[in-house]
């Protein structure tokens, strides 16, 4: 019997290369079917040659005619487009799905479509589409792994092996754990000031841009409460946040007779992707065991919802429902670019986020068409409330 075929989509970011750094560790487990880029097409072109995949998919035809020259004669099936993105997630048996932000969802859904097995690393397409994933899911038979090291490390800490859709007996709560970012003990005043290169330097994790700064903003967390509710079930009221800076511990799952389970390791990505590729097995994923007599100390504080508004305004949107998460996410993803590319402060990410929620009310998701015409209006009153603050 031939190993399984796996396709990653968004190998060239942070999730993408650790992903190919614990398939090269064994190489018996996988086929690699495609890989897909967007911007760093000098990184996908080595990957290419590296691990030598069947197919590769970037945004456009003249990406696809500049990595056909930077690949040379490799054999190489190179496809352009939403449509060949949705393709390849179609194609291989298993798919990591690690495309930042809404661009990601449509893929997404696809391989849920094609009934799957589904390596989840992109948040938004349970953020923006919860229920519609799921319906999806169980239609098709499609399998739904987190990769998120929170939703992996509950997934790690919950009975083994039932259908994380249906909750199980006897969980009391979520507790899903946060660094605190960079700014964790930074002034309001301070934080206005920030710039995006201080808030990409996560102390913990090696991530990308936009994470980053959703993790300096506590974003991030507001968004994996949500994916966490529609992952496992749980009620918004049972999932907690608790930050805790040595990222050692990497969320917990807590139990009617008192008893709290944790999954404890080395804060490194590679962990959750190479637990999710060999599940139910385990694997080697190349990262140097715990070493509890170098840890000064385990440390845990309650998030500061006033100098961290993000957090409070997923748990309203996730509250509201319908519609409201898909418009968080999308006012987010366009607050947050416009703060990477210097034309809004930090501190007006929540802020254009918040007015974006009070002008566009939560309504009931219809459809797949439905959601992506909300995603639109999301953003251009979002993209409106940056210029009008610049």
């Amino acid at each position: 019997m031939s190993a399984p075929s796996i396709s990653i989509l968004g190998a060239t970011g942070s999730i993408g290369n650790s992903t190919l750094d614990v398939l090269a560790r064994h190489p018996e487990r996988y086929r690699l079917h495609a890989l897909t880029g967007h911007r760093r097409l000098a990184t996908l072109a080595e990957q290419c040659v590296a691990f030598k995949p069947q197919r590769a998919v970037v945004p456009d035809a003249a990406a696809a005619e500049q990595l056909r020259m930077m690949v040379g004669t490799l054999e190489l099936d190179i496809a352009y487009g939403e449509r060949a993105l949705e393709e390849v997630a179609t194609e291989s048996d298993v798919v990591m799905a690690a495309i930042v932000g809404a661009a990601g969802l449509p893929a997404a859904l696809a391989a849920a479509r094609a009934g799957r097995r589904i390596l989840l690393a992109n948040k938004e397409a349970l953020v923006m589409a919860g229920q519609l994933m799921l319906d999806l899911v169980a239609a098709h038979g499609a399998t739904l792994l987190p990769i998120d090291s929170e939703h992996n490390a509950v997934f790690q800490s919950l009975p083994r092996g039932r259908d994380t859709s249906v909750p199980a007996d006897g969980i009391a709560r979520l507790i899903l754990t946060a660094s605190g970012g960079p700014f964790r003990n930074m002034t309001l005043e301070r934080m206005a000031t920030v710039t995006p290169d201080e808030a990409c330097a996560h102390p913990n994790w090696v991530m990308g841009r936009k994470i980053s700064v959703d993790s300096a903003t506590l974003m991030n967390k507001g968004l994996e409460v949500i994916e966490a509710h529609w992952l496992f079930g749980v009620p918004p009221e049972k999932i907690e946040v608790v930050i805790h800076p040595q990222s050692v511990i990497h969320s917990m799952v807590g139990y009617v007779d008192g008893s709290v389970l944790a999954q404890l390791g080395n804060p490194d990505m590679r962990t959750p992707i190479a637990h999710a590729l060999a599940y139910p097995e385990r694997m080697d994923a190349g990262v140097a065991p715990l070493d509890f007599s170098q840890l000064s100390g385990l440390h845990f504080e309650s998030p500061d919802l006033v100098r961290f508004p993000c957090l409070a305004l997923a748990k309203t949107a996730l509250g509201a429902g319908g519609s409201a998460p898909a418009v968080l996410n999308a006012a987010n993803e366009v607050a947050v670019e416009a703060f990477l590319d210097g034309r809004a402060g930090f501190l007006s990410i929540s802020q254009v986020v918040e007015a974006t929620l009070e002008r566009i009310a939560a309504e009931p998701l219809e459809s797949l068409e439905h959601l992506l015409e909300i995603d639109r209006r999301a953003r251009a009153e979002a993209r409106n409330l940056v210029e009008h603050r610049a």
